[in-house]
């Protein structure tokens, strides 16, 4: 038997690159802007779309800059009962929540945030484009075009292509399962989220060679399996990237108490 997910994950990929080709230059030469300046990029997303934003960073591969904003509440943990899907799949559908966790991360002018989100249509994507824009924030959404035929249900009328400032698509179908099984109602073995990490790895890497071509290089994460390679090497990164998240907290701090005293 031929592969039957492979191939057609495959194809999709390459649609995917053809598609955003123009994008992936546009939005890297942005988040090379941020880095430079010495700002975040914050990665977003709720249910599997929290899983983009943990193959990002930190991992070997990857440098220092990104901040994954990474929920508990609105990430599995379990199937059923705490932590479960069912819970977060209510949350991530209720308006206002993601603010509350947001005023506590050190969101800054002049950041990026690149937000993941298959559909597009979940509040907790939404509010997070909206809430970073009015801060500044330069945002990225990563989502399927394909969804953009659906009403919006956010309260706002946007969807999250629509709010934010850039899209990358993952040009995934709208079922994102994509191999039909012979006898069986409905397709099978889902591609958003894989698609959606392939095309962050392509920003990471779009973005390294941009700031690579102004004569910046930022700390990069190598596994120790390779020779000459520490853990020691891995905490002195570590070490710089807790400085700047610090950093920004300390910038982000005046904000934070104006939010919690009303203001």
């Amino acid at each position: 038997m031929s592969d039957l997910y492979t191939g057609r994950l495959v194809e999709l990929i390459a649609k995917a690159s053809s598609v955003n080709a123009e994008a992936f230059e546009a939005v890297s030469a942005r988040l090379a802007d941020t880095l430079e300046n010495g700002g975040l990029i914050h990665l977003y997303g709720s249910g599997h779309s929290v899983l983009p934003c943990q193959e990002a960073f930190p991992r070997y591969g990857s440098y220092i800059g990104f901040n994954p904003l990474t929920d508990p509440r609105v990430m599995w943990h379990n199937v059923l009962g705490p932590g479960g899907v069912r819970e977060l799949l209510w949350l991530e559908r209720t308006e206002k929540y993601a603010e509350k966790y947001l005023d506590q991360q050190p969101l800054n002018a002049g950041d990026s945030i690149v937000i993941f989100g298959h559909s597009g249509r979940n509040a907790s994507g939404i509010d997070t484009a909206l809430y970073a824009k009015e801060r500044g924030i330069f945002v990225v959404a990563v989502t399927s075009r394909n969804n953009l035929d659906k009403p919006a249900t956010h309260s706002s009328g946007k969807r999250l292509a629509d709010a934010a400032d850039m899209v990358i698509d993952t040009c995934a179908p709208i079922e994102d399962a994509i191999v039909p099984i012979e006898g069986w109602s409905r397709p099978v073995s889902g591609s958003s989220t894989v698609l959606a990490m392939i095309m962050m790895h392509e920003l990471i890497a779009r973005t390294a060679q941009a700031l690579a071509n102004r004569g910046i290089e930022l700390p990069v994460f190598a596994s120790p399996t390779i020779e000459g390679v520490t853990l020691h090497d891995t905490d002195i990164i570590y070490g710089a990237y807790r400085e700047q998240l610090i950093k920004a907290q300390e910038k982000h701090l005046p904000a934070y108490q104006a939010k919690m005293k009303g203001g």
